[in-house]
């Protein structure tokens, strides 16, 4: 163990390996544009915060509904007020210079960042959610979360990421036909500053935050009265070790400080609130995983030879045949499976994890597919139709959120002990409250 105070010295000279192809692999890339290294090194970043905080939209969930302890999920909301403000700045800004929400731009017009995210709220966005929120808990994470686990060595992600690719396609497919049809004209494209403004906008959203934040402690308050509640452990190897008396830079306690502390849930999402904005600023566009998982469907299929030539594919099989290189999600992507690796690595806890059987491998493969398909339908996943969409003002980010949680809990409920990422109903032992 690591409070031996010895470093896996194995492990991090496979991380220092790691750094320095990553540092020539961007250099590559940087001689065709250097925006692609921008977005190799964006991804990379936002992968270790992902793994160095445990961090997940998915657990903001599950935990709750397993422990009882919301601390994940009073985070989420409040990395989302955080995000909200920042993004209201900037996309004020653009609006005083007569930039319009990108589903009213015509070509000459400039466009708001991250109006993007701004979609409609209809049936697709709420079976999107649905069928994303059941996945994710079946595959033991969201789209953001399957990667950085992958980077972590969980080989339940391997199993789902191929599945969530390949289940893209008919989820981006149907996406199209619904919005084509009558019945995918019933719903609203609301962009909530054209109908509160900046400012009561934030007040309302931060009031819709407050609602959720309430509910949140009073069931907290309640697994507590009722003895069903735990509280999160950190691992001993990840817990701070005791301040040495005379500061030395290089040393155990320091290395341990730097690469092996756990950060707490609230520094991994403001760290991750930095990084949205970030990406917001340098493209423009909010933060996306899904819409690069449907490209790498794409290339998948178009591997054995299947090619797919349906309208609603054009701008994706154009981006394929590019080169998923020189695609900016999928470098971002690939970054986040590397930055999670990196952090194992370096914290010497780095392994693959083959713990389940064949019928928990069965589940996961349903999950990925789930995601893939829900994720397309609703034009996101628990980034793009939610983080981004919510912190976009979008109406269609509340829709979703509520179609994810309750996709979510009857994931929960029905799988409840049958997979082994779900634990067995909290019922059956009683953890009393400290």
């Amino acid at each position: 163990m690591h409070t031996t105070g010895k470093i896996n010295k194995t492990q991090l000279i496979i991380a220092l390996c790691i750094i320095v192809l990553i540092v020539v692999f961007g250099k590559l890339l940087s001689e065709t544009n250097n925006k692609l290294t921008l977005y190799l090194i964006t991804g990379v970043v936002l992968g270790y915060i992902l793994s160095r905080s445990r961090y997940g939209f998915a657990g903001g969930i599950k935990r709750i509904y397993v422990t009882g302890e919301g601390s994940l999920t009073k985070v989420l909301l409040i990395m989302f007020a955080v995000t909200m403000v920042a993004s209201a700045g900037i996309q004020w800004a653009a609006v005083a210079k007569d930039a319009v929400p990108q589903f009213r731009a015509a070509s000459s017009d400039l466009v708001i960042p991250g109006s993007d995210s701004v979609q409609m709220l209809n049936i697709s966005t709420i079976l999107g959610g649905l069928f994303f929120g059941i996945g994710m808990m079946l595959a033991g994470g969201c789209a953001s979360g399957t990667l950085s686990d992958l980077g972590e060595g969980e080989i339940r992600s391997a199993i789902a990421l191929p599945f969530f690719a390949l289940f893209a396609i008919p989820g981006h497919a149907l996406r199209h036909v619904i919005a084509d049809s009558e019945i995918g004209k019933i719903g609203a494209q609301v962009y909530l500053p054209d109908v509160f403004g900046f400012i009561g906008t934030i007040i309302v959203s931060f009031a819709l935050l407050l609602v959720l934040y309430v509910i949140t402690r009073k069931y907290e308050d309640f697994r507590k009265k009722e003895g069903f509640y735990q509280e999160t452990v950190f691992e001993p190897n990840e817990q701070p070790l005791p301040e040495d008396k005379d500061f030395k830079l290089f040393s155990y306690n320091t290395y341990h400080k730097f690469f092996i502390e756990r950060w707490s849930f609230l520094k991994g999402g403001m760290l991750l609130s930095i990084g949205f904005i970030f990406v917001l600023n340098t493209t423009g566009k909010n933060w996306g995983v899904t819409s690069a998982f449907t490209k790498l469907g794409v290339k998948i299929v178009n591997f054995f030879g299947i090619e797919i030539t349906s309208p609603a594919f054009t701008s994706i099989v154009k981006d394929v045949n590019a080169g998923l290189l020189y695609d900016a999600g999928t470098l971002r992507n690939f970054g986040i499976v590397i930055g999670a690796a990196l952090c194992m690595l370096l914290a010497g806890n780095f392994r693959f994890n083959f713990d389940f059987k064949f019928k928990d491998a069965v589940y996961y493969a349903i999950g990925g597919a789930l995601m893939g398909f829900g994720s397309r339908l609703a034009g996101g996943c628990n980034l793009g139709a939610l983080y981004s969409a919510i912190s976009s003002f979008s109406l269609s980010g509340w829709g979703f959120l509520v179609a994810l949680w309750l996709g979510g809990i009857v994931a929960l409920k029905m799988f409840e002990g049958k997979v082994n990422i779900i634990p067995p109903n909290r019922y059956k032992q009683k953890t009393k409250a400290s």
